[in-house]
């Protein structure tokens, strides 16, 4: 009898803390699943904000969904913290520096990730274009937040270093239009006249680019100081085959016809 009351006594004293934190466990499990929710859903409403900008990287957006997507995770673990008593505030300072000595010890990797960002945000080039960096030349195959790789002409892979990226001067190639690539050819001349016909024959050609307007000027070369008709112009197709093509135009309608 005096041990079931015992018992009993027990039970009673033990009831109210049982009940008490199983309260305190169902809050915490009730924020936990809260908090998983809701960091889903900040991730998809900063990506789909992000999305609604033009031109913006697709791995930016999902680089700032998850950090939104973290920081709700980090405060639901904080609420959870405090419902069995935990002071948050002591608990935040130790998380603080055990990132400060994370990040000491992982610097050169951190470093790689902040110039990750930069050049995500300023986007200095764009997957495909073609790009000096240092030493290496070739086309951007992807740009992560840790490397960028890069593809010589020789189909060589080069992963650098983003921190190399962001440290020093960078050429794009691809950012501005190149010139055109002219071409020039000399054709003899026993006047000006010769001139005349040879810039109608470069204007009627279809391997001539329009614009810019080939030149056809007059010019004296070698050692007998002889006249010379010069052709600059831009070529539509292989220069080398176009070239070719007005040297036997005009060997065939002027010069043919002078040896005549």
């Amino acid at each position: 009898m005096l041990k079931t009351q015992h018992l009993t006594m027990n039970i009673d004293a033990i009831l109210p803390f049982v009940v008490a934190n199983a309260l305190h466990v169902i809050a915490a499990v009730a924020i936990l699943l809260a908090g998983f929710w809701l960091s889903g859903k900040a991730n998809l409403l900063v990506i789909r904000v992000l999305s609604r900008t033009l031109h913006f990287d697709e791995m930016l957006k999902g680089f700032f969904g998850s950090i939104a997507r973290y920081f709700v995770l980090m405060i639901t673990l904080l609420a959870v913290l405090s419902q069995f008593g935990i002071q948050t505030t002591s608990l935040v300072a130790v998380i603080g520096a055990a990132s400060l000595a994370i990040g000491l010890a992982l610097q050169g990797t951190l470093s790689n990730l902040a110039a990750g960002v930069m050049l995500l945000i300023f986007r200095p080039f764009r997957i495909g274009q073609h790009v000096q960096i240092g030493g290496n030349d070739g086309i951007v195959k992807e740009l992560s937040l840790f490397w960028t790789e890069v593809v010589t002409a020789d189909n060589v892979q080069v992963i650098i270093p983003n921190g190399s990226v962001w440290g020093q001067p960078l050429k794009n190639l691809s950012t501005y239009a190149a010139p055109p690539v002219s071409a020039e050819v000399r054709f003899p001349a026993e006047d000006a006249a010769v001139r005349d016909k040879i810039e109608a024959i470069v204007a009627g050609s279809a391997g001539v680019a329009k614009d810019p307007a080939p030149k056809v000027l007059l010019d004296r070369a070698g050692a007998d100081n002889a006249m010379q008709v010069v052709v600059s112009f831009v070529p539509l197709g292989d220069a080398a085959v176009v070239k070719s093509e007005l040297i036997r135009a005009v060997h065939e309608k002027v010069e043919a016809q002078v040896a005549a």
